[in-house]
């Protein structure tokens, strides 16, 4: 068996970022203690870092989904860019960064005022027209205390019949995909966590849910196959591709707030999670998304991450609760 003590000491000697939520959800320590180290990610390591490369007027880059430099060229030579304000804040939330914080408050209304999305220029907070973005849109909007009930209710209405999302649907689909309504997911989780949600908003989680589960996670529900062999493989930063880790953290999550007991099919996916722990107790990145970033947060592919490790550590801990 891996040294579990040994593991924890591995995460606790990395960021802020990390050992902060280490403390919480994997040793259980008083809030006063985890709120202290939460509240170094504005000032220290890669909080700070990220911090420190926003521009004047609120945004990243100059853009809310593209630099403002981008050509389509570089997409094609060198991968999607993940400079943008909507990336930024996806890390800053995944790191944690306190939401009641001055910087924080300045950065939600200088993006309200100063970006525009791309695709049709509105206003940041209203979101645009594709469902990934616009799930990442209202939960960073309801983690940081935008104002996204507008967008809630659209994304409620944008739903499939089979119950979930895909950002497609504007160009005709009638199907959803499972990286749409995974990004939906957290998003109306992360507004029921800030404002208890609604019944529409409730109800589409609920069938969004019900989506993935009937899938185990990652098959086809005509074929039982896979629906995409790369859903088994483990990636960190997500941006707004889909893996069965991310989607157990998910239901982690949604069961946490909820106090629902774990589904048994998400059972298929558990295993498959601790079939990929390694010896020593971690958990590899085993790919990585080309294009350009601010800096990196993991080792590289094949080499044992700790965002992947404390990911998996938390859900199986969940897990083996319930």
């Amino acid at each position: 068996m891996p040294d579990q003590d040994a593991v924890i000491l591995w995460l606790m000697r990395s960021d802020a970022a990390i050992r902060w939520q280490v403390m919480r959800d994997l040793l259980d320590l008083p809030e006063a203690d985890w709120a202290a180290e939460r509240a170094k990610v504005e000032t220290e390591g890669w909080g700070a870092r990220l911090l420190a490369c926003q521009d004047a007027d609120g945004q990243w880059a100059g853009g809310a989904f593209f630099p403002a430099d981008f050509t389509p060229d570089e997409w094609h030579r060198s991968g999607q860019p993940w400079t943008a304000t909507a990336f930024a804040l996806d890390q800053l939330r995944e790191f944690g960064l306190d939401p009641a914080t001055e910087r924080a408050r300045r950065t939600v209304a200088l993006v309200g005022a100063h970006s525009r999305w791309d695709e049709g220029g509105q206003p940041y907070w209203q979101g645009e027209v594709e469902e990934c973005i616009n799930g990442r849109t209202v939960a960073n909007g309801a983690y940081f205390g935008a104002d996204v009930a507008a967008l809630v209710e659209r994304l409620v209405g944008d739903r499939q019949p089979d119950g979930g999302w895909n950002c497609e649907r504007a160009a005709g689909s009638t199907c959803s995909s499972f990286a749409s309504t995974l990004n939906v997911l957290e998003g109306l989780l992360e507004y029921e966590r800030a404002t208890g949600g609604t019944d529409r908003s409730r109800d589409a989680r609920r069938t969004g849910e019900d989506y993935l589960l009937s899938r185990h996670l990652f098959r086809r529900l005509t074929t039982g196959e896979p629906a995409d062999p790369q859903f088994l493989d483990l990636l960190h930063p997500n941006r707004w591709r889909y893996d069965i880790l991310r989607a157990l953290d998910y239901f982690r999550a949604a069961g946490q707030l909820t106090g629902a007991q774990p589904d048994l099919r998400l059972a298929e996916g558990v295993a498959h999670l601790r079939s990929r722990r390694q010896p020593d107790g971690t958990w590899p990145l085993d790919w990585d998304l080309r294009g350009r970033v601010w800096f990196k947060v993991n080792d590289g592919p094949g080499k044992p991450s700790r965002w992947i490790t404390l990911r998996a550590l938390r859900v199986l801990r969940w897990w083996g609760r319930g």
